[in-house]
């Protein structure tokens, strides 16, 4: 492609985005002054001026901001082209001058007094369009249970963070109602296919129906009220919300009302059976095509408005039922004509994860026909796994469309430190370079969000960077002192080990998916090999540990104590795990019981224990948000058994066995656990008795010990119990010397 042809695409969504009155730049300014005095209180919030000028962009159409005065007596101006590029400016000055961090975990905003001048007027031009955050899976292994105050606080994250494209997609489901009912549907086959609110995400690609549903009306009237005031605090950032389309997918009872419609009933998946998945697919020539499509857009933007970019996945995870280029091709054209039916400036945000997915299916022929089938700068592509599979690559940087190169991380909201930061660093400016490279931003799509937080900053900064951070090593150190307050010689030597060990995976085998052997179902053919020295991790944990007591009172220092503390028990299970191996197979019942009992009746106790220190690993936290977004004790049952399933089961015959897996008090004792006694008790019998370890029978009584988690009721505790830096010393001077002696 030629480069005038590149830069007239990538000029097309500038200036489908550029504009805006003087009425949007004085309500930008009044956002980013409000989140200020929500971040700061509004008496530090006064000592800072904030305004948005478009005239600030000008020349490069591209997010701007301009940082200026301070010092005693004098206020810091923050000047933004964008609220968006004002909240990122205001940001900059928070971490690079006053040493300020803001988390998930926990924000470290202390700030000095006086504030510290901008000696030199610092201008900055974000090299991208876009700074793109979410993953449709975000909204259900994330989001699902939220309130307007945890979702205000996210919005808030996003805006001093940068972003300024993102999905949203609450409510969709109320406005599908409308168009289902229209179309002649009866509530209770509309009932019947919507999944339950944890599965939503797979309901929306097309990959589920029914499973974990129905969805009760005040879900629907809950969801419309969050999807409003989402909007229109992302509009009043500047940030451009992307709105659900058609994709294609219809409930099996469209056959009813329309016997003569033309479908096709994909195959299955995720191991699911026809009951809950294979969707049906409306031809793209059938003349109900364009009808829904248009419907539906034409009710969501009537009840929203809207910002012209639409997200819309046909074939996410799922063959289409035809590899012939012109079958694709029409699949394709059809859901953009919908989209431009209703909206002439309709641009589609396509998730490239299809191709990733089933590389054997998705030849060049078949890849160059779905983008072809576009307009050339009217479908923007995801390439959502591009830290590690990058396919503008393989795709001549998407055969002209624009991309977003996208860091995904992590999959299923796992615990478990994880990144791959070197690969990170290089990889928005090496596709920037790229021969007539069609990159329009970068973005995150995380499918959990809340852990390594270290990464997400990282993704964040380089949105606004043109070349990588020249040094590692150094930007850790600056990481863990803003984290902190302060600078400490053992969190900065922790820090520099783990960025060498876990947060130093290469490759294309990296996937943020934990899959250690404490949350796995027991076998004994577990991999337990990990691409790090666990040796860095232990020593991490120690030099940590000697700082607490200066910096036990930071909560994101408790917070990261906790989290490698996790790591390091995960890694204890691993290595107890290889020990109960190794005696069975060698037929050694007294080194068998010795490292199954420590493992099943010291190790795991003791990591639920010292999880149960912090909120923010506490099931019962997790629980009661779901509990708490219903308006009856029946729906509060459903929402619950929606979490528990997505935790563990995934599906009703553990269809996805784990892979939401978490590692959370409660979750640890009652399900990890129980599993882990059986496995060991089955070992053992199987020795003293001299019959085989029966693998299909262990799984049969594992799945039912897995059920009775799903279904209990229990309540568990939703506030911390116990000291976390006491906790942690215990367990560390019970194990970290056994590691030293290598009797371990």
């Amino acid at each position: 492609m030629e480069a005038a042809a590149v830069a007239a695409v990538l000029g097309f969504l500038l200036l489908a985005a550029a504009g805006g009155s003087a009425g949007d730049e004085a309500r930008e300014a009044a956002a980013v002054r409000a989140l200020l005095a929500r971040l700061l209180g509004p008496g530090p919030a006064a000592a800072f001026s904030v305004s948005v000028e478009r005239a600030l962009a000008a020349e490069s159409g591209l997010d701007t901001y301009r940082l200026s005065g301070g010092g005693a007596g004098a206020r810091v101006r923050v000047l933004g082209s964008t609220g968006v590029a004002a909240a990122a400016g205001l940001h900059r000055y928070l971490r690079d001058f006053c040493g300020c961090h803001v988390a998930w975990s926990g924000s470290q905003l202390r700030l000095p007094e006086p504030l510290p001048a901008v000696q030199e007027e610092l201008t900055e031009a974000t090299p991208n369009r876009y700074r793109y955050y979410q993953n449709v899976c975000t909204h259900s292994y994330s989001f699902v249970w939220w309130d307007w105050a945890r979702w205000e606080w996210e919005l808030d994250w996003m805006a001093l963070n940068g972003i300024n494209l993102a999905l949203a997609w609450s409510g969709q489901e109320a406005i599908w109602q409308r168009v289902y009912l229209a179309l002649g549907l009866t509530q209770s086959e509309i009932d019947e296919y919507f999944t339950g609110p944890a599965f939503l995400a797979w309901g929306r690609m097309g990959n589920l129906h029914t499973w974990g549903g129905p969805l009760p009306r005040s879900w629907h009237l809950k969801q419309l009220y969050l999807q409003h005031r989402i909007l229109d605090r992302m509009r009043s950032f500047g940030m451009i919300p992307v709105l659900p389309a058609f994709a294609g997918h219809v409930p099996k009872a469209l056959t009813r009302v329309f016997p003569q419609v033309n479908v096709t009933q994909l195959g299955s998946w995720g191991h699911f059976n026809c009951s809950y998945s294979c969707s049906f697919l409306l031809a793209p020539e059938d003349p109900l095509f364009p009808i829904i499509g248009s419907l539906f857009l034409r009710e969501l933007t009537k009840e929203f408005g809207t910002d012209h970019i639409y997200g819309a996945d046909t074939f996410n995870e799922m063959q289409p039922p035809s590899s012939e280029p012109s079958y694709l091709a029409a699949a394709t054209a059809s859901v953009y004509q919908a989209m431009i039916t209703v909206d002439p400036d309709a641009v589609w945000l396509l998730q490239g994860w299809l191709f990733q997915h089933q590389p054997q299916f998705w030849g060049p022929a078949q890849v160059r026909a779905v983008l072809g089938a576009v307009p050339r700068g009217r479908l923007l592509v995801l390439d959502l796994f591009a830290e590690s599979q990058p396919m503008y690559v393989r795709t001549a940087s998407f055969h002209g469309q624009p991309f977003i190169w996208c860091m995904l991380h992590n999959f299923g909201g796992n615990h478990g430190l994880f990144g791959a930061l070197e690969a990170v660093n290089r990889g928005p400016a090496a596709a920037r370079l790229f021969p007539n490279s069609t990159m329009a931003g970068t973005g995150m799509a995380p499918e959990g969000i809340g852990q390594n937080e270290v990464v997400y900053a990282l993704m964040a900064e380089l949105g606004w960077r043109k070349d990588p951070v020249a040094d590692l090593e150094a930007w850790v150190t600056g990481f863990a002192t803003r984290r902190y307050g302060v600078a400490h010689k053992g969190t900065e030597a922790a820090w520099r080990l783990l960025l060498r060990s876990v947060y130093n995976c290469s490759g294309e085998a990296c996937s943020g998916h934990n899959r250690s052997p404490l949350v796995r179902r027991p076998s004994l053919r577990m991999v337990t090999t990990v691409w790090y020295n666990r040796s860095d991790v232990f020593e991490a944990w120690r030099l940590l540990l000697t700082a607490a007591p200066a910096l036990a009172a930071s909560p994101a220092f408790r917070y990261d104590l906790l989290d490698v503390t996790r790591q390091a028990a995960q890694e204890l299970v691993s290595l107890h795990y290889g020990e109960v191996r190794t005696a069975y197979l060698n037929k050694e019942l007294v080194p068998l019981l010795r490292a199954a009992g420590t493992l099943v009746y010291e190790l795991l106790p003791a990591l639920d224990t010292v999880l149960a220190s912090d909120r923010r690993f506490l099931l019962g936290g997790w629980l009661e948000q779901a509990r708490a977004a219903a308006i009856s004790e029946a729906e509060a049952r459903v929402y619950e058994l929606n979490s528990r399933y997505q935790l563990t089961l995934w599906g009703p015959e553990g269809n996805i066995l784990d892979y939401a897996n978490k590692q959370l008090a409660g979750l640890v004792a009652d399900y990890y656990t129980p599993r882990w006694e059986l496995f060991v008790d089955m070992l053992v019998t199987s020795l003293v008795q001299g019959i085989p370890f029966q693998q299909h029978q262990f799984d049969e009584n594992a799945f039912w010990l897995e059920q009775t988690f799903v279904f209990g009721t229990r309540r568990y505790p939703s506030q911390p119990q116990g000291d976390t830096v006491d906790l942690v010393k215990k367990l560390f001077l019970k194990y970290y010397p056994r590691l030293v002696a290598g009797s371990l």
